[in-house]
């Protein structure tokens, strides 16, 4: 094994199980937000209260002293000399990370409560604007001196109520940002928020991070990151980062890392001159004569055909290295740059296609059979009936699987062998061709529904079907038994999916999906929900 090799297979070992400084751990249920009592209140010159930290409630600790870190935060929020700000930001950055997991929460909802709009200012300033009387003249030219003089009023207030509008910690932010290590430290301390957010409804926390996700679009704009092709001639550092984190499809081992690196495929990640050597968000592509059905297709263990036959690019795996960007679509302008590139370097590469897991599938089919099976329930105590029924099996798979039911699993209705068929842990209904044959159409039938039908706030319910809606594809296809993985079957029955990227209708897809909620699907998967609702 050379050098590079056993560099990335050491680093790749030897990661720590333990939480690392920067991994934040789940709050104790004990930890509300209500029970937060860090120092006394003041009234600040605004009017505003905030709390000053006493020594005596953040005792030192091994990991970090409460008290210090705040008081270095407090410091570059109020501070206006830039020359001395320097070593304070590093004390700051420094030192939060040090911090305990609770200690970080605590700070963080001081930053969110007593850093942020002045709203006693605020509520004067409107009071004041909803005081004066708007000029009568129809235009600039009718108006008087006196009234040139009141606009000059309504200009001053709306200036004055745009900075009171602006939150004290943005001072922070901005600050941090300037900072050498600053964008990599804010994705660490936004991956703190919303591991928060997830544990507790704190609407100042949710506030922060709000604006937070806002600033690191602004500064993570397509103009500031680099598309990279990685190979395995860069670092050991950069391709352990590949190993850790591909999300999709784990990399088994240094044979697979340089397969997939290698010839017939392609690896592109955005990189950003801030953090430097570590992809912010990866893709991986397969280059293959026609667009792949099942992933073993894809992570193949033969050498693939020439890459001058390929007319399909396929992207199989695209993950995050950062999760405090989580909602930050830079995967949508990734993808494009690597279609525009492949396009370049590859004129004979005709079709851009994905093969996605649809990883909400089989929580939303269990819960579904569940309500199914209530109502059933529900039908056998009352002779009047459900107002509700759903048909979910067609007459020919309810018969099939009641009479396989006795050999594999129990139940009166079909609904219930299916349920208890799909919620095995040993996934048995997968090594059975028998049930393979009779649960395919259902299983097909309900994922074309979940996939266009199922929505959320008019979207499509399945994250990564959004993700790939969103950025103007189209649901191309439907792959039974792609995925018979542990992770497939458990998250989507083994059905896999392919999305399609036609270049001449990438806006206009997504612009339909992102202002009316319509999703483009192809003809096989219209076959699908045809049934659905006959």
């Amino acid at each position: 094994m050379n050098r590079k090799g056993l560099a990335i297979l050491m680093r790749t070992k030897m990661r720590p199980t333990t939480p690392s400084s920067t991994t934040t751990p789940p709050i104790s249920p004990s930890s509300e937000a209500g029970e937060i009592q860090i120092g006394s209140r003041r009234k600040n010159s605004d009017g505003n209260s905030s709390m000053a930290l006493k020594s005596s409630d953040s005792p030192r600790n091994p990991e970090g002293d409460l008290k210090g870190v705040w008081e270095s935060m407090h410091s570059v929020i109020s501070m206006s000399k830039i020359d001395i700000l320097d070593p304070v930001l590093k004390n700051f950055s420094e030192g939060y990370f040090k911090l305990s997991y609770e200690d970080r929460r605590k700070l963080l909802v001081i930053l969110a409560r007593e850093y942020d709009v002045r709203r006693n200012e605020v509520r004067k300033l409107i009071k004041q604007y909803l005081g004066l009387e708007f000029p009568s003249g129809d235009t600039i030219q009718d108006t008087t001196h006196e009234e040139e003089s009141l606009l000059s009023s309504f200009y001053r207030i709306e200036r004055n109520l745009r900075h009171a509008l602006q939150p004290k910690f943005e001072v922070l932010f901005e600050h941090i940002n300037m900072h050498p290590g600053g964008l990599k430290f804010m994705t660490g301390l936004r991956g703190d928020l919303l591991s928060m957010i997830a544990e507790e409804k704190v609407a100042a926390l949710r506030a922060l991070d709000s604006y937070l996700k806002e600033k690191l679009v602004t500064w993570l704009t397509p103009a500031t990151l680099e598309l990279h092709h990685i190979t395995w001639d860069d670092p050991a550092s950069l391709l352990e980062k590949i190993v850790a984190h591909e999300a999709v499809h784990p990399i088994s081992n240094l044979t697979d890392l340089k397969r997939r690196l290698g010839a017939g495929r392609r690896c592109f990640g955005y990189l950003h001159p801030a953090i430097p050597g570590e992809p912010l968000i990866f893709i991986e592509v397969a280059l293959l004569k026609e667009v792949a059905r099942t992933i073993q297709e894809v992570l193949w263990d033969t050498p693939p055909s020439p890459e001058s036959e390929a007319t399909c690019a396929l992207f199989y795996s695209i993950s995050s290295t950062q999760p405090g960007l989580a909602g930050i679509n830079l995967g949508k302008f990734l993808i494009k740059r690597v279609i525009e590139l492949v396009k370049r370097d590859m004129p004979h590469i005709t079709k851009f296609a994905t093969l996605s897991p649809i990883p909400g599938y089989m929580n939303w089919l269990q819960s579904k059979l569940a309500s199914q099976l209530k109502i059933a329930e529900a039908e056998n105590e009352d002779s009047m009936g459900s107002t509700f029924k759903e048909d979910i099996l067609q007459p020919d798979e309810e018969r099939a699987l009641l009479k396989l039911s006795t050999e594999f699993t129990s139940g009166k209705k079909g609904i219930e062998v299916m349920m208890n068929l799909l919620t095995s842990t040993n996934y048995e209904w997968a090594k059975s061709d028998k049930l393979l044959s009779v649960l395919r159409g259902p299983l097909m039938r309900l994922c074309a529904r979940f996939l266009v039908i199922e929505k959320k706030r008019g979207k499509a319910l399945d994250s990564v079907a959004n993700f790939h809606l969103q950025n103007g594809a189209i649901i191309e296809k439907l792959n039974w038994m792609a995925d018979r993985s542990t992770k497939g079957l458990h998250q989507s029955g083994s059905i896999m999916v392919n999305y399609v990227y036609r270049m001449d209708k990438i806006e206009e897809n997504a612009q339909l999906y992102f202002n009316e909620g319509r999703i483009q699907a192809s003809s096989d998967i219209h076959h699908y929900l045809e049934i659905v609702q006959r």
